[in-house]
């Protein structure tokens, strides 16, 4: 299966696009400490981090979703409704589900706590494929359903879902270090609804890239817009096509849907990256100008796995490096 259809870049509205948004937890569940922090020691990790009898730390599948704040002339594509990643979704099996230890809360459990019908949903964007952030677009047929060759359907039924080209490209091929993530259950019954975006690199294929490298595109060159007021921009290393998310709330604020760069509070260390990391160094070369983006420009962060208060804003420590402050939505 090949089929993708490349997004065309919306047209210049020069509107200023507002959304009030909510954050939906859409989920508890467990993840290997060990694996979550990579090469850093438990010793050290474990004074921040606690751990069940079988070694897993508590993470949460945090969502959120958009509504347009703004009024827009005839004629402008604008929805009104969108969602901001959507979790693992309903599919796993009883064995996958116990090693994750999912509560059984999920995308659709939190949009009807928001008197949100899935079906109004205009458009969901993921941060990237893997199941646990992409397996809630698809969900398992109600009785009298068909679910085809997977057993699953759309989760969003009237939804385009928008990701990066090469974060696509590389689920359909399953180009992972994990054997089991890019699930075809929740990437072929959606094929015909994803639009790809192929948003600029933060360095020159081929670059030799230093540790404290700024990226060789400024931002707003390397952010897409998807729908109006609405970016997308690459954050490479956890997968060579995973994308943030951006847009302006009704107070003024840039918010900024962090994606597994940083996935919990616990992550703002430089080297603190994830074994399942496609590119360890290239995680770390991309948190350091993500997190000093985000001081620099003020941006309110919402962190994909934090299972705390996953708002935040970031300022330079002094030291060379950032602190996180909890914030709210």
């Amino acid at each position: 299966m090949t089929h993708e259809t490349p997004l065309p870049r919306p047209a210049d509205h020069g509107l200023d696009i507002r959304y009030r948004w909510t954050l939906l937890r859409a989920g508890g569940f467990k993840l290997d400490a060990g694996s979550m922090f990579g090469l850093i020691p438990r010793v050290v990790w474990s004074k921040a981090v606690q751990t069940d009898a079988h070694g897993r730390m508590d993470v949460h599948h945090n969502c959120v979703l958009l509504e347009r704040a703004t009024d827009v002339p005839p004629g402008v594509d604008a929805p009104r409704l969108l969602l901001l990643e959507c979790g693992t979704g309903n599919k796993l099996d009883a064995k996958m589900a116990s090693v994750f230890a999912l509560d059984g809360r999920w995308i659709h459990d939190a949009l009807h706590e928001a008197d949100c019908s899935p079906n109004d949903i205009e458009r969901v964007l993921v941060t990237h494929m893997h199941f646990d952030h992409a397996g809630g677009l698809t969900r398992l047929p109600l009785p009298g359903e068909s679910g085809g060759p997977h057993n699953a359907v759309p989760s969003f039924p009237n939804a385009i879902i928008h990701c990066q080209a090469r974060e696509w490209s590389d689920a359909l091929a399953n180009r992972s270090v994990m054997t089991r993530t890019y699930y075809r259950d929740h990437l072929e019954p959606i094929a015909e609804r994803v639009r790809t975006v192929d948003s600029p690199r933060p360095f020159l294929p081929g670059a030799i890239v230093e540790r404290d490298q700024d990226p060789m595109v400024p931002w707003e060159l390397r952010a897409t817009e998807v729908a109006p007021g609405v970016r997308v921009f690459l954050v490479p290393g956890h997968t060579w096509g995973q994308q943030a998310m951006a847009f302006t709330d009704t107070n003024g604020r840039t918010v900024v849907f962090t994606p597994d760069v940083m996935p919990t509070a616990a992550h703002a260390g430089a080297a603190y990256s994830l074994a399942y990391d496609v590119e360890p160094y290239t995680s770390m070369v991309s948190k350091r100008w993500f997190l000093g983006e985000a001081a620099d420009r003020r941006w309110t962060l919402v962190l994909d796995h934090e299972p705390g208060n996953p708002v935040v804003t970031v300022s330079r420590d002094g030291k060379g490096w950032f602190t996180l402050t909890p914030s709210g939505v």
